[in-house]
């Protein structure tokens, strides 16, 4: 099947796509085009204009900010696994991009196109909320900063309003200083370039890498593919924080975990086997991340 008959526009510069949103009807944005090109080829999605957004250059950057790093929307896949600036304060992101099926994809999926697409299997979306990251929204009258807690509102349904697109993505680094941080980002797989059946975004930074038990100060656990949107189990995280990390705090987080997801069965794991796989996937995120960030005064 073919996609129905479309009008492509190819804008320079921001302010030329938002122009054009707002002037047309049934406009589409196309950021990768690694989802939509499939969805309008099956005819389930069928705008009148494509408003391709690859031609915008000024969407591809990752920066440091006074208060943590922001990436354009355009910004690769390849580009976030390849760069040293998140190697180095956010190292989930280059994880989580390096895991996005296969290299033509990653070449040229981005990762506000998969903001936009807001699969609650995608990787972005579980990284940046454990990450507290926010979403940035422009308009032809401004923008808006969006909580990713707030964000991603049901399955595929987010914040985003018709006449906005996503300009970036800011995350803070100020609660992950390098030298005692560590992250993790774990999926299961079926297959190389399948969506996963679950993963985990965990960040850990602890009191003093140097001690013989190292103190949780902070841990973040984020789930993807666990419930109909990203999932951030706080509960779980509280457990570990004030205590080095024993088997005894993993048994609880898993526990926890297992009981606070609510995915969907497929074809190839039902509901309960992902409730296992979800607490499992945790516990050993958490375990890395942990070891990582006791590891990080040596590196």
């Amino acid at each position: 099947m073919k996609p129905a008959p479309f009008t492509h526009h190819r804008p320079k510069t921001i302010e030329e796509a938002l122009e054009l949103l707002e002037a047309l009807e049934d406009a589409e944005l196309m950021a990768g085009n690694q989802s939509l090109g499939i969805v309008m080829a099956n005819r389930l999605a069928t705008p009148d204009h494509l408003v391709d957004l690859n031609g915008v250059s000024e969407l591809t950057y990752i920066d440091n900010t006074d208060d943590g790093v922001r990436i354009g929307a355009m910004t690769t896949h390849r580009t976030l696994e390849r760069s040293d600036l998140l190697a180095e304060a956010l190292p989930m992101l280059p994880e989580a991009a390096e895991q996005i099926a296969g290299p033509s994809v990653r070449n040229q999926g981005t990762i506000g196109g998969s903001i936009g697409e807001a699969d609650p299997a995608g990787n972005y979306p579980a990284a940046l909320l454990a990450l507290e990251g926010s979403v940035n929204l422009r308009s032809a009258d401004g923008t808006r900063s969006v909580p990713v807690s707030e964000y991603f509102i049901a399955y595929m349904f987010t914040d985003l309003r018709e006449e906005e697109l996503i300009e970036s993505v800011s995350v803070p680094t100020e609660p992950f200083p390098p030298a005692r941080t560590g992250m993790a980002f774990l999926e299961l797989k079926r297959a190389a370039q399948t969506f996963p059946t679950v993963s985990a975004a965990t960040a850990v930074r602890v009191d003093d890498p140097t001690a013989a038990d190292p103190v949780v100060e902070d841990a973040r656990i984020a789930l993807a593919n666990a419930a109909d949107v990203p999932l951030r189990v706080e509960d779980a995280e509280s457990v570990l924080e004030g205590e080095p990390l024993t088997e005894d705090g993993l048994e609880e987080l898993t526990e926890i975990v297992t009981g606070a997801v609510t995915p969907e069965g497929e074809m190839h794991a039902d509901r309960e086997y992902k409730e296992e796989v979800a607490g499992e996937y945790a516990k050993r995120s958490i375990e890395q991340a942990y070891d990582d960030a006791v590891a990080a005064s040596n590196s």
